[in-house]
């Protein structure tokens, strides 16, 4: 329990939000040791009366804690057994937390890999509801986020314009359940895209490439802008599976 790093507060929060900030530190700080194998499912979990002296933290902060992580599917509760960790197969891979503490460890290409086949399912058919679905302010939306990836001349820059046209192509496909993606899109992105650059041999994606798929959603070609979007993260998927010495992919 002692190896665990413990948050920079010296006190037990006395209002609500730093009892949410406290909680937010908990949940963070066991996370990355749940993931990073701090903890495991073959040793004990520390109890509620250890977490609250490692933490300077109350009771129901810490219960708090345990009841999101337990949500996320990294612990479980157990009667007279305490509460124990679960193994990989039962995280939510889909929870944003859970996704960026993985990629946070030693990075596994595979990862990357399954990652990018999600994206080939879901964002072609984004951006084809997002010629076909969205309004102005929308389509505004995914111009301004090209206008900063030819604008932008640093590398950070230039990250945040190519994951906020991603974003808003699944903001303007009006489709509720693929705009919950969003949040796992914005986490992944900040980690695969370095890479598939790096394997590229260039600083930044391709403004170019990114503002074809612009073109033919503002054009409402909805054919066009999926098969567009599907080029442009099938390449990224190639770049990955030829880093891992994976075969080509249909």
């Amino acid at each position: 329990m002692n190896d665990l790093p413990r948050p920079a507060i010296d006190h037990v929060p006395s209002t609500d939000d730093e009892g949410r900030n406290l909680t937010g530190s908990i949940v963070n700080d066991l996370g990355r040791a749940i993931v990073t194998q701090t903890y495991t499912s073959k040793q004990a979990f520390p109890t509620e009366a250890a977490l609250c002296q490692l933490y300077s933290a109350s009771r129901p902060v810490v219960r708090e804690a345990v009841k999101m992580l337990t949500a996320k599917g990294l612990l479980f509760a157990r009667k007279r057994a305490g509460t124990v960790v679960q193994p990989e197969e039962s995280w939510n891979l889909l929870d944003p937390d859970v996704l960026r503490w993985m990629l946070e460890r030693d990075f596994s290409i595979d990862l990357m890999i399954d990652f990018t086949e999600i994206r080939m399912a879901i964002e072609p058919r984004a951006a084809m509801l997002a010629a076909q679905t969205s309004n102005g302010k929308q389509r505004r939306a995914i111009i301004d986020a090209i206008d900063r990836m030819f604008a932008a001349e640093r590398g950070e820059d230039a990250l945040e314009a190519d994951i906020g046209f991603h974003i808003a192509v699944l903001e303007a496909s009006n489709n509720r359940f693929l705009r919950q993606f969003t949040d796992l899109i914005d986490t992944t992105l900040r980690f695969s895209i370095r890479r598939t650059n790096e394997y590229k041999g260039v600083p930044r994606a391709s403004a170019r490439d990114h503002q074809k798929v612009a073109e033919a959603i503002a054009a409402g070609d909805a054919r066009l802008a999926g098969a567009r979007m599907h080029d442009l993260i099938r390449d990224a998927l190639d770049l990955l599976l030829a880093a891992g010495k994976q075969p080509p992919r249909p």
